[in-house]
């Protein structure tokens, strides 16, 4: 494998790895209904975002294990979050289990050929690696004061939250499905595209920017992956947070369609993860 790459170059080829994405049409149906910009009040989406998922597609040992987490948070920032016993050993299940995967390993590799130049030192025996992995991703920190420890990295950007009436963080698919079959979700309509020369949304796409209401509480923007395994996500994140930059432009050819994104990954509380999402520069069919 090569390492001596770009960020760009590594993200295609975790896209490359990525053998539990799953393919539009075949293992799930999405219904993007209608464009909106995002400070139009109007509901352009009557029905759902997903019309279909094939359930046994997510009985693959990463999703169950990354749908086992998304019970274990509280959604509102200022409220501390405690954490189980049980919930610890969650957090380590899905870490040993991304781990066993190829998205999971190159980024591994690619963290450590690529650390020295931010003068980090990563670890290459991977039980060292996950170790890592849960400080960024699972160590509670106070986003908020006041109450006790009340966010973590992958709250923030997989579960969401609810900070001054409004939705934050919240960028995954499968958590997005999730609430939605539970009622919770309002699907709102997907946002245009700020350039009339990108291609139009459809239901093939494997990035989407859209709006929807959580519990009644509005997320006017928002830019997730569609139909993407667990593992593919937290590697990308993983590695833009450990070897890139806070904004890092990255060119992702889908196989449907090219994407020229924005991957922003920020910091909070000594070297843990606030947030990591997506943004869509470009779109071409």
């Amino acid at each position: 494998v090569k390492l001596d790459i770009s960020l760009s170059e590594a993200v295609q080829c975790l896209w490359d790895l990525d053998v539990n994405r799953l393919t539009p049409g075949e293992d799930y149906v999405i219904d993007v209904q209608g464009g909106k910009k995002p400070y139009w009040k109007e509901d352009k989406a009557k029905d759902p975002l997903f019309t279909f998922v094939n359930d046994r597609e997510l009985q693959r040992s990463t999703y169950k294990a990354f749908m086992a987490l998304l019970d274990n948070y509280s959604a509102q920032v200022g409220e501390g979050e405690s954490v189980t016993y049980a919930e610890k050993k969650e957090n380590w299940t899905f870490l040993h289990a991304i781990m066993q995967t190829g998205p999971m390993q190159f980024c591994h590799k690619y963290c450590v050929a690529n650390s020295k130049k931010g003068g980090l030192d990563i670890p290459e025996d991977p039980e060292e690696f996950k170790k890592i992995l849960y400080k960024i991703w699972f160590d509670l920190y106070y986003r908020e004061r006041g109450g006790g420890r009340d966010s973590s990295g992958f709250e923030h950007v997989f579960v969401g939250e609810v900070k001054n009436g409004k939705v934050t963080g919240f960028h995954n698919w499968l958590a997005f499905l999730l609430e939605e079959r539970l009622g919770r979700i309002d699907y709102r309509g997907y946002i245009k595209p700020k350039s009339y020369t990108d291609a139009p949304t459809n239901d093939d796409d494997h990035v989407l920017t859209l709006q929807f209401n959580w519990n009644g509480v509005p997320k006017s923007v928002g830019t997730s992956f569609i139909g993407v395994s667990p593992e593919f996500e937290m590697a990308l994140y993983t590695m833009c947070f450990l070897v890139g930059e806070e904004q890092n432009t990255i060119d992702l050819d889908t196989g449907a369609d090219l994407f020229k994104l924005n991957c922003k990954v920020y910091t909070m509380d000594n070297h843990k993860i606030g947030t990591s999402f997506v943004e869509t520069l470009e779109h071409e069919d």
